[in-house]
């Protein structure tokens, strides 16, 4: 399973609409096979600040995702809203989605 958490810091007159300006590109990536999340969150602490937590199958399924045309449009679109590159942390990790969280299954 690939998981990537982004960090996108956006531009201070965006800030409230950013994730809407992404709507297609949300629903495009959610719609894939291999796709298992793909959910945008704002910081708490900081209003420019989008985290967009992403995980797929496999390798196999995350660079599909990379290659897809509405990855490439988004990508295109992205630097304009941005104050700087976006930072990652992407893992490949054991596991293939959800499972119950032990501290509570109990």
């Amino acid at each position: 399973m690939v998981v990537i958490v982004a960090r996108h810091v956006v531009r201070p007159e965006i800030a409230r609409e950013f994730p809407r300006l992404f709507e297609d590109f949300s629903a495009a990536t959610r719609a894939e096979p291999g796709n298992i999340t793909f959910e945008w969150s704002r910081s708490a602490d900081d209003p420019q600040v989008y985290y967009l937590v992403e995980v797929f199958r496999d390798e196999a399924a995350s660079a599909a995702h990379v290659a897809s045309e509405h990855f490439r449009a988004a990508v295109g679109r992205m630097p304009g809203y941005l104050v700087e590159v976006p930072e990652i942390i992407h893992a490949d990790i054991p596991g293939g989605g959800w499972s119950r969280m032990g501290e509570i299954a109990g």
